[in-house]
């Protein structure tokens, strides 16, 4: 298989450690890897969700670093519809935390980045320019400020993961999104859409790489295909079932355990209210 051939391609034995990376996230010694090598590669594929945190700081460069990475992803229309609050103050991220479920490595974390989509910037840019804003009512943009600050958060952590530091996304962040909007003086028009804990790894509890379903499940040729999903998750959970042993985890069926999680509105941890969440935030959704 084909190379990537520049200047920034690490010598020809670091192919041995994606491979070994590819393997681990898909849970198998065989898999197939093509021949390629670099830190971007590296980073990427060793990605693990990172929850105990040294209390070492943040780096102001570095946290700049990461947010110049986030603005390098791409924006739908060059719009930009988002922020991120960074959070320090150990008070501060307490609350946050109270309002998340309560989750321990937000309250450990050094840093919390607060992800925003946010819609207000570009109305009061129309209310500057004089021209109307109904297109802020429909839906089409509050799911463009969605992506664009998803695909801008990625990239800050793959920058942070590639520093050295360890991330953690936080969904909860969706749970209380009124009070979390006091919190940090959201303007209407913003929403919290999810939080990311950083900071450097205790080694003294190191995450694993966690194995994904087969590229096969995924990955559709020319169209969609679903006659082989079910044997696919008969074998990844086989998968998951010889993961959790090798973590002292839990053994079960990763279907059973994702069906659970949809199994009610109460497991949704309050995210069941969310509509009427964000309508009270100044959002519409025509």
């Amino acid at each position: 298989m084909g190379k990537i051939q520049n200047e920034h391609v690490k010598p020809t034995h670091d192919e041995d450690r994606i491979s070994q990376l590819f393997a681990g996230r898909y849970g198998a010694s065989d898999a197939e890897m093509p021949g390629y090598c670099g830190q971007v590669l590296d980073t990427i594929l060793g990605h693990s969700t990172v929850r105990s945190y040294l209390p070492d700081p943040v780096a102001e460069d570095d946290i700049k670093v990461a947010i110049a990475a986030a603005q390098s992803a791409p924006s739908s229309s060059m719009l930009q519809l988002w922020n991120v609050v960074t959070v320090t103050d150990p008070a501060r991220k307490s609350r946050l935390a109270d309002l998340a479920n309560r989750q321990k490595h937000i309250y450990a974390a050094p840093l919390l980045m607060v992800w925003i989509c946010d819609l207000s910037r570009l109305r009061r840019m129309t209310e500057t320019e004089g021209v109307t804003a109904d297109g802020l009512d429909y839906m089409e943009l509050f799911l463009t400020s969605v992506v664009d600050v998803t695909l801008a958060a990625q990239n800050a952590c793959v920058a942070l993961e590639s520093m050295g530091y360890g991330t953690c996304y936080i969904g909860s962040m969706r749970s209380n999104p009124i009070e979390l909007s006091a919190e940090l003086n959201l303007p209407k028009g913003a929403f919290s859409v999810f939080g990311l804990t950083v900071g450097r790894e205790n080694p003294d509890h190191p995450a694993s790489v966690k194995p994904r379903l087969p590229q096969r499940t995924v990955r559709h040729h020319e169209t969609f295909d679903a006659d082989k999903q079910d044997q696919d998750i008969e074998t990844y959970n086989a998968t998951m079932r010889i993961f959790q042993e090798q973590q002292n985890m839990a053994v079960m069926n990763w279907s059973l355990k994702s069906a659970e999680r949809v199994a009610s509105a109460e497991v949704l941890k309050n995210r069941d209210k969310l509509r009427g969440f964000l309508e009270t935030l100044g959002f519409s959704f025509k």
